[in-house]
């Protein structure tokens, strides 16, 4: 690529750039990778993830937030009132056009006291155009409930396994399908589970070749990778049992 055409590049990309008394938005995010910028709300006004939204829903975009209080849910929803807030999963949607319907993708928690993080991981896949199937308490103490739900994870293109204390749980369900799990690490655990570290440890250590690891507690890392997987399936045959 020549200087030149670089210069041309970035120039469009700064030109698509919107600016609000607080942030500045990639208005130009959406053609280059697929999917408009994403909101993270902890540490922003509430008014700065509402000029976000407003921004984004003139330019025809879906808005996406994450890590919302209920505060900020609440201002945004006084101008954007169809915008649907999963208090459970802190996320905050508004669709401005329905996504084609691709892929499907598994969220399986290993407890649940996991389920704020699988529930995140779920909204993104579902604000990205995804089917979506939510899979509950299945943690590796008790073998017999994973048993019990093998038959739901036959049907994804990628699965989204959330585990913390030891974080065993994606390497179990990984030997159970022919298709990409991404691992999620929780900061659910005591002591010498060091916040997270132990089963991200655990995750990355894992014997299963099937298995990816995100970021602690980072389900919207989690679903957004598998969304990207399963929106471009491949030939693989996917099976479990």
């Amino acid at each position: 690529m020549s200087l030149s055409h670089l210069e041309t590049q970035l120039r469009s990309v700064l030109a698509a750039t919107a600016v609000t008394a607080d942030v500045q938005i990639d208005m130009d995010r959406e053609r280059r990778c697929g999917f408009p910028e994403v909101v993270y709300g902890p540490g922003k006004t509430p008014a700065a993830i509402r000029d976000v939204f407003l921004k984004q829903q003139t330019a025809g975009q879906n808005s996406f937030a994450t890590r919302v209080t209920v505060e900020q849910a609440e201002f945004v929803m006084r101008d954007l009132p169809t915008a649907i807030h999963n208090p459970v999963a802190r996320t905050l949607t508004q669709r401005n056009r329905d996504p084609e319907i691709q892929g499907r993708v598994i969220v399986v928690s290993a407890g649940t006291s996991d389920r704020p993080i699988a529930e995140e991981a779920l909204e993104t896949c579902r604000w990205m155009g995804c089917e979506t199937d939510l899979v509950l308490d299945i943690g590796v103490a008790g073998p017999q409930r994973l048993l019990a739900q093998r038959h739901r994870l036959a049907h994804g293109d990628a699965i989204v396994v959330v585990a913390g204390m030891e974080g065993a749980l994606p390497s179990v369900v990984a030997g159970w399908v022919s298709v990409p799990v991404i691992a999620v690490p929780t900061s659910v655990g005591y002591g010498a589970h060091l916040g997270g570290i132990a089963p991200l440890l655990g995750m990355l250590n894992s014997c299963a070749a099937n298995v990816a690891v995100v970021n602690i507690d980072a389900g919207f890392k989690g679903g957004y990778l598998a969304s990207l997987i399963a929106r471009k399936p491949g030939d693989a045959t996917k099976t479990a049992g």
